[in-house]
């Protein structure tokens, strides 16, 4: 599109979730910026019609990892396009040993904000993906991360226990909360991943402001959560791998693969308890290690099929997820980015998976 073109989208914008002020019949995009008020002497005025949502978010996501580790630019470029052809437009990187800033210099791919590199307890996570260190370290670790980040850091909350043989938190309570502290001190949050129960009352004592997967909340740890204002991203297209992985590892740790199988089980219900209660539950699909970019719709579709109303699960991946991060959704003067569907997605959120056109910075990239 050149810089005196137009693109006028027509049909039903949705530029929020509830009030009827929300939905407008159409807007336009000028200099890249979005418009509510028809512009005057505009030429070469491209039409899109059909049903606008804000650009989907991805709210636990990697860009430069993969199963084995940090990937090369070009692997990342690709996850990076992946995401933005299924109208993903701003992701949250929940933990990358890669350096993805060149990202932000390209106008073709989505805005990224990043926790830096995770930090884990020595030898309790996956290879190559994390700082492993020692609890006496974790303040200056996460002080390290909450600089080069985007407003977030990321803990490995709990793995196996090759001793135990089951899932335990990583880190003492002391040394966790002097470490969010210091998160906070210098203006980060901090997010954890957690499969287990036992590890999640102790982080929200802390003072952790979200929990990646959570599938170990009960009902004595989700009013907590709710008190506190403790922010989920469920993953459960991730958590849908719980039973292949519990077969690989049942030989040698039986207890962990059990636990993995329970936690699967109840995952829609932990879902569901947890948006009954009033947790906030945002959209992610923990794309990058062994799950493939651009799946959002399905993670969606899968917070409906949990029990979370389509205009709630819509927005943990819209309006609200958007809001939480501190960027702007389809309001007048905002940067354009937006996707049209051919079909209402609160009626069937599946259409999320079958973008018409994807509007990037306001230019049609897909």
């Amino acid at each position: 599109m050149s810089e005196s073109a137009v693109l006028h989208i027509k049909g039903r914008v949705l530029a929020g979730p509830v009030a009827d002020d929300d939905v407008h019949d159409e807007l336009w995009v000028v200099d890249g910026k979005i418009t509510f008020d028809r512009p005057t002497g505009a030429r070469d005025v491209r039409v899109v019609e059909g049903w606008a949502l804000p650009g989907l978010v991805d709210a636990h996501c990697h860009v430069g990892l993969d199963a084995h580790g940090p990937v090369d630019a070009s692997t990342s470029e690709r996850q990076a396009v992946t995401e933005r052809d299924a109208g993903v437009l701003l992701l949250r990187d929940a933990g990358s040993p890669s350096d993805t800033r060149w990202i932000d210099h390209r106008d073709d791919l989505p805005r990224i904000v990043r926790a830096g590199r995770h930090i884990a307890r020595t030898r309790r996570y996956i290879r190559n993906y994390a700082h492993e260190i020692e609890p006496a370290d974790l303040v200056a670790y996460v002080a390290e991360e909450a600089r080069r980040g985007d407003g977030w850091v990321k803990l490995v909350g709990d793995w196996i226990d090759r001793e135990s043989g089951d899932l335990s938190a990583c880190w003492p309570p002391g040394e966790v909360a002097a470490a969010i502290a210091e998160a906070h001190r210098l203006g980060a949050r901090v997010t954890a991943h957690c499969f287990a129960e036992e590890s999640l009352a102790p982080l929200v004592e802390a003072g952790i402001d979200c929990v990646e997967h959570a599938t170990g909340l009960t009902e004595d740890t989700i009013p907590l959560f709710a008190e506190r204002g403790v922010a989920i991203v469920p993953t459960l297209i991730n958590i849908a791998t719980f039973p292949k992985l519990a077969a690989g590892g049942e030989a040698k740790f039986p207890r962990w693969a059990a636990h993995m199988r329970r936690l699967h089980a109840r995952r829609y219900d932990t879902v569901r308890a947890a948006y009954d209660a009033g947790v906030p539950i945002y959209a992610g699909t923990d794309a990058g290690g062994s799950l493939a970019h651009g799946l959002i719709g399905q993670e969606v579709a899968e917070l409906v099929k949990a029990g979370i109303p389509a205009i709630d699960a819509l927005s943990a991946a819209t309006w609200g997820a958007r809001d939480w991060l501190g960027r702007p959704g389809m309001t007048e003067g905002a940067a354009a980015d937006l996707v049209v569907y051919d079909a209402d997605p609160r009626e069937d959120v599946r259409v999320l998976s079958a973008p018409r056109r994807v509007v990037l910075r306001g230019r049609v990239v897909g």
